[in-house]
């Protein structure tokens, strides 16, 4: 039920699963990688595996969508009926994409544009997207709409395992002293947002399958008892290792309402290198009472 005709926007980065997208009102423009040899569209002419892949050879620069995907994609909302937009992005502290979806919306005849900036990446975009889809098919109206989503990115947490540094410390994001040490000690770093979006370090552990527990108990540990929840897990280039931390979170977080499972993008991928694994947890009830609605 969609009566308001409300269409959700948002980018690459957020990993939603394709079967997901075509289900629901969901719209993406991707980001885009730049190699010696071109410019690619994050999951649309290039696949996290390719950027694996050429990663030992060149770290490409990743850069905000062009002006024209997004204009592109508000003229596809438009043809398809929709009349309001809600458009959730990729932290303003690693992109200019929310910025540049804002000036273009505000241009846009015939829609009505609200942008937020989730201060988050990939699940946390993904989950915060997919709740807002459900609400909607709910028939949330547009205000209770734009009440609940702040507070809804304010209670979505993530953390992502790194499986080294290399990429990290290549790319400008750390120190080459502390890479070095980290591989020669198989330290695995754990890596958050800010409230501000920035990415941060919350743990640094040895061995990989600790590192994995550690991030399950740092998700844990911010549920209270008998508030309702999402769950996400992902990886980049580690399907084995996704089960294996998709059990463990279910095992640890056994009442969530839903579960999303997703694979790192190609722009986060490129930061961090093959191997990523991830882990979010999202409360709804400072949402629920944001938008005035009982649990």
């Amino acid at each position: 039920m969609n009566k308001q005709k409300i269409a959700l926007l948002t980018d690459s980065c957020a990993d939603i699963p394709q079967a997901m997208i075509r289900h629901d009102p969901i719209y993406v423009v991707p980001l885009k990688l730049i190699f010696s040899d071109g410019e690619y569209a994050d999951g649309v002419d290039i696949t996290p595996s390719e950027v694996y892949r050429r990663l030992p050879q060149e770290i490409p620069k990743t850069t905000l969508p062009d002006g024209a995907s997004v204009e592109q994609a508000f003229a596809q909302i438009k043809q398809a009926g929709y009349t309001k937009v809600l458009a959730i992005h990729l932290s303003g502290g690693l992109s200019g994409t929310s910025n540049l979806v804002r000036l273009i919306g505000e241009q846009t005849v015939g829609l009505e544009v609200a942008v937020f900036d989730s201060l988050s990446g990939s699940l946390g975009i993904g989950m915060t997207v997919m709740q807002a889809a459900r609400w909607i098919e709910e028939g949330w109206s547009w205000t209770e709409l734009l009440r609940a989503v702040p507070a809804l990115m304010r209670d979505t947490h993530v953390f992502f395992c790194v499986d080294t540094l290399e990429y990290l410390q290549k790319g400008g994001r750390i120190g080459k002293i502390a890479a070095i040490a980290g591989t020669l000690l198989q330290i695995k770093p754990i890596i958050s947002f800010t409230p501000e979006g920035e990415l941060v370090s919350v743990a640094k552990i040895r061995g990989r399958k600790a590192a994995m527990q550690k991030m399950v108990q740092l998700a844990a540990a911010l549920v209270p008892r008998g508030v309702p929840f999402n769950l996400a897990v992902a990886h980049g280039d580690a399907p084995a290792e996704l089960k294996e931390i998709r059990e463990l979170a279910r095992k640890s977080l056994p009442d969530y309402l839903h579960l999303m499972e997703g694979e790192i993008d190609c722009t986060l991928g490129a930061y961090v290198g093959p191997h990523l694994l991830g882990v979010g947890v999202q409360m709804l009830t400072g949402a629920f009472s944001a938008a005035g609605k009982e649990n």
